[in-house]
């Protein structure tokens, strides 16, 4: 292959999705766009019907997605100076579980029933799938089945089979249209190649197959008769390997080639090589060269995600899973989380922070004005530790109807002090995984930071104090976008596969970060408060209340005394 061919990553986030063009000889990236959704997070109503949405709903449009290919790509090329002639290949990513009911042909039915809420793409952190994840969960220990424990003993409510069983039981009729139930990671796939395939990453991961099956359609019919035949909803095409009874297409695989209308869409050649699709944290791996055993790369953004190869098996509680080739061939790729993380410091921001410290901000903004305060504290100066639940609690405890918990306060506590508080709560959160996966046999060999929270070098040294291990960190700030063009190399025969692709390609620089003995020693203090608190709450009971009480006030319908 020529030594200035070049690929297209892209990445399809949260609220945005950005493409980027990449050297395949050595991952320079020399050009960049992204596209900011129209329609965001759909949180409280419908586009356009104005149909009210109930607690813990997060839907997504799937045209902000089409736009990202028709606006983002054109323009990274263009940035770029590359001729598309001598692009060779492009891959995409996403989050997960984010998930879509469609027709046999892909139509997504929110485009044919825009009114019905269970029509429209649910987004990863899509949580009112709760009470199904629980029946999930209770049955699947109750029958002792195989698969739960290789997922830490909990499905979560955000993955395929809680929210299929929601659409099912709220809304039959819609559950009933769908003849696919698809990743929006492989849909995007099929918009690009006019092929459906499924992934191995998300089929593992989101998907509950283990051991080359899904779920029994016995235990699925216990769960609901209906829902007995749901893994033919899960049907795939005929690009990839076939493992079992599903055709399954592997990491770094080619899935296909860029249709015509793609082309048209993107400015990428017709017949272009397109890259097995992927999700946004597995995929990072490649771009921070972490893809060897015990390298835990968390990928730091609205929410976390860590993800780690390992060369054997092992059952860490509360992790989301373990998967066989899930980051990359030949190796079990291990995955836990956070739910929320960048969400939380704007949830702060957006509703608490008084009118004088905007003023004071300026131009800097008022992250960098609370965090450059925060920051002259000493640690534990602000007398306050916090639970890190605010989008309930993914690993290890597996539970979304958790919500955040602040002690401490008093009438002399300040912002910044709730800030640093905050903060401090993630990397306390996230140092309970890593020792939930050495307790359990999987040593974490290094820490490697990816994700847009790594600017911040104050919450970036806490991490490393709290955690008290030198962090690395990763070479890029557009991890997943590189990551995806790593596997579009792979994809268009450049490198024989991930490991070689991300060592030429990747980058990440090591012990950027380490830790201070003292400050590490005084949040061992915080840190077992962090571990009181969360033991004392983690059973759910007063939190599982309030919630209860909160969506029953807010139930879509409900009159008040004012409107009486």
């Amino acid at each position: 292959m020529n030594a200035n061919s070049y690929v297209v990553g892209v990445d399809f986030g949260t609220l945005s999705g950005r493409a980027v063009v990449v050297r395949v000889s050595d991952g320079a990236e020399l050009g960049s766009a992204v596209h900011e959704y129209t329609h965001r997070v759909i949180e409280q109503e419908l586009p356009g019907s104005g149909v009210r949405l109930g607690p813990d709903w997060a839907l997504q449009s799937p045209q902000d997605w089409i736009d990202v290919l028709k606006i983002a790509v054109p323009e990274a090329i263009a940035a770029s100076g590359v001729r598309p002639e001598e692009i060779v290949g492009i891959g995409t990513d996403f989050t997960a579980c984010t998930v879509l009911p469609t027709t046999a042909d892909g139509t997504p039915l929110c485009f044919e029933t825009p009114a019905e809420p269970h029509a429209w793409p649910k987004l990863w952190k899509h949580h009112a799938a709760q009470p199904h994840a629980d029946r999930i969960n209770e049955l699947a220990a109750r029958r002792g089945e195989s698969w739960l424990p290789r997922y830490g003993g909990k499905i979560s409510s955000e993955w395929e089979f809680a929210k299929a069983l929601q659409v099912l039981e709220e809304a039959p009729e819609v559950y009933a249209r769908a003849e696919r139930w698809i990743e929006a990671a492989d849909w995007i796939i099929w918009q690009l190649t006019g092929v459906e395939s499924r992934n191995i990453c998300t089929v593992g991961y989101k998907g509950v197959f283990q051991d080359d099956t899904y779920p029994s359609e016995e235990y699925l019919a216990e769960l609901n008769p209906a829902f007995a035949g749901f893994v033919g909803k899960l049907a795939t095409g005929t690009i990839g390997e076939k493992v079992g009874s599903t055709t399954l297409a592997h990491l770094g695989g080619l899935a296909g080639r860029v249709s015509a209308q793609a082309a048209e869409w993107t400015g990428v050649p017709e017949g272009v090589a397109v890259a097995v699709g992927n999700v946004d944290a597995h995929v990072t791996a490649a771009a921070a060269d972490a893809v060897r055993p015990g390298q835990m790369v968390a990928i730091m953004g609205t929410s976390t995600c860590h993800i780690m190869p390992s060369d054997h098996l092992a059952e860490v509680p509360g992790m989301c899973g373990v998967v066989r080739d899930g980051i990359v061939p030949g190796l079990w790729g291990y995955e836990a989380g956070q739910s929320a993380v960048g969400d939380i410091f704007a949830w702060f921001i957006d509703n608490f922070v008084p009118a004088s410290y905007l003023e004071q901000a300026g131009e800097a903004g008022i992250h960098a004005y609370l965090t450059s305060l925060a920051e002259k504290q000493e640690v534990g100066e602000h007398g306050l530790v916090a639970l890190d639940w605010f989008g309930g609690n993914r690993s290890v405890l597996v539970d979304h109807n958790l919500s955040g918990v602040i002690v401490g306060q008093t009438l002399a506590t300040k912002p910044e002090d709730v800030y640093r508080a905050l903060i401090e709560s993630t990397a306390f959160g996230a140092r309970m995984i890593v020792e939930t996966f050495e307790q359990a046999g999987v040593p974490v060999e290094e820490f490697v930071v990816a994700g847009g929270l790594l600017k911040n070098r104050f919450l970036m040294q806490v991490y490393s104090d709290v955690l008290r291990r030198p962090l690395s960190v990763i070479g890029s700030d557009q991890g997943p976008a590189l990551g995806s063009a790593i596997h579009a190399a792979v994809a268009a025969g450049a490198y024989p596969g991930i490991e070689e692709a991300a060592a030429a390609m990747g980058k990440r620089t090591e012990n950027a970060y380490v830790p201070d003995a003292a400050r590490a020693d005084a949040y061992d203090r915080l840190y077992a408060e962090y571990r009181r608190l969360h033991d004392f709450f983690a059973d759910g009971r007063m939190l599982h209340t309030l919630r209860a009480i909160r969506n029953e006030a807010a139930a879509p319908g409900r009159r008040t005394e004012k409107d009486a």
